[in-house]
Formats: C-alpha cells, structure tokens, sequence
C-alpha cells in the first residue's frame, strides 16, 4: 500500500479552556476525495484550518506527503515551529477555498490569481498570467479576467476563489464550506466546478452541509461531533445506513 498523502495523527486544538479538538485521527489517499459533515461548532473548520497550520494545533501531527506540516527537526531530533516564510512555500502545496472569498478587491481577476504564483512562486509576470489564464479557463471565468472582484456575483468571486488555489499547484485541495455564503441559486456553478476537479482525480478534503454533494463526489465521508469522529466510512453506507443515533438524528434535520 502506498503512503497516504495526508495522515492527521491525535489532533487537539483548544481555545483557551474550550477544547474544540478531541484527538482527531484520519488519513487521506492521493485522489481520494475525503467529505467531512457534522452540525455547527463539531470542529470541521478547525481540524480542516490546522491541517495547514492557520491553526496551530495544541496537540498532535499532520504530515503531507511524508513531511510535518508546520514544524520542522533540530539536529537533536527535536521540533520547532517554521518560519512563516518556510510555512509559505509548504502551504502552497494544500491549497486553501474558504467560506468568504478574500480576493483584493483593487486587482482584477487575472491579478488576484498571479499573485501568490509571482511571489512565492517566484514566476515571471508572463508565466504567472499565462498559468492564470489557465485555471481561470478550468473555473469558467476566462471571461472575467479583467473585471474586478465587486462586478462579481459571489458565485463567481468563489470559482475566482478555487482558480487561485488552483493556480498553487498544490498536492491536496482543502474546501471549507465553500458554497455558505452564497445564495442558494449560486451554490451550483461552484459545486459544479469542484466537481469536475474530483472528475479529474485531485486529491481533496472538502467541509461541507450539502449532504447530497457529498454523497455524489466523496469517496470517503467523515462525521465529526463534539470534536470528535463519531462516524466514517463510504458514502453508500454512512449516508444510507448511519450506525449511530447521532449521526441518525443529524441526516434527519438535515433533510427536514
């Protein structure tokens, strides 16, 4: 068996005497489209925030790709934190959708998809437009490159969104919630799009309410409550068949 591509090992995370993390313990394999589910304050974001080090954990390891994430060994074999600079170049390689879009908003389309190619890519200005204008074609928005993000519907602002994570090159895509802010008839162009990049076999952790999305796209879904997995296993069988009460009553309230 080939080592998984991301292997999150007792993870803990607390906010001041609030723990939000219980030991959360999970791998996932390069393709593999991993859905994590579960009512609000169960820890979703959080685990998906620390497993590239925008939370730093209390507890526990992530490593992508065989390498820790976040900190790095001493000589004496001990750990200490990355630079920012050193947690940079490693977080280019999960490459981050979140809730809100944060594009800058006095850069045009094409502009906030080069940036970070240019600056810790360390691309020309003609290579990173020309890799712009590629993502930007596998988002469907080609025709807004040169529009700024406030002549956008937040649909389109999130698939601006996704191209510049695409743009990162990254080794795993990292989705969270990426359709709660939108209104509801824009939730479809954006799960439409991270659907045909499951379709083409990248590797993603996606956070999300839209159950029936997960169903269709995750090869793997994981119940989280409390801080903990209460459940996981295959979408046919967790979704269908829940084993536990409270992912029962959670599929119930979800579906009204």
């Amino acid at each position: 068996m080939p080592a998984p591509l991301l292997r999150v090992t007792d993870l803990h995370k607390s906010f001041g005497a609030l723990e939000v993390l219980k030991g959360v313990s999970f791998e996932v394999s390069a393709r593999e489209k991993l859905a994590i589910i579960g009512p609000s304050g169960s820890g979703k974001s959080t685990c998906l925030r620390a497993i590239n080090y925008l939370e730093r954990p209390s507890r526990g390891s992530i490593e992508l790709d065989g390498v820790r994430v976040g900190q790095s060994a001493r000589a004496d074999g001990s750990l200490k934190d990355m630079s920012d600079y050193q947690l940079a170049r490693q977080r280019t390689q999960m490459g981050m959708v979140f809730q809100l879009f944060h594009l800058w908003p006095h850069l045009t389309v094409r502009d906030n998809v080069a940036l970070q190619p240019r600056k810790v890519g360390g691309l020309s200005k003609a290579e990173a437009y020309a890799l712009a204008d590629e993502v930007l074609g596998k988002v469907h928005m080609s025709a807004k490159a040169d529009e700024y993000p406030d002549r956008l519907s937040g649909g389109q602002q999130q698939r601006v969104a996704i191209a510049r994570a695409l743009a990162q090159k990254p080794q795993l895509l990292l989705f969270d919630e990426p359709t709660s802010a939108l209104d509801p008839e824009l939730v479809g162009e954006v799960l439409t799009v991270i659907r045909e990049l499951a379709d083409e076999g990248r590797s993603m952790v996606l956070v999300t309410h839209e159950i029936n999305f997960a169903r269709e796209v995750a090869d793997r879904v994981i119940f989280m409550d409390g801080g903990v997995i209460v459940e996981e296993g295959q979408p046919k069988d967790i979704l269908a068949r829940p084993q536990t009460a409270r992912l029962q009553q959670f599929l119930r309230q979800m579906h009204g």
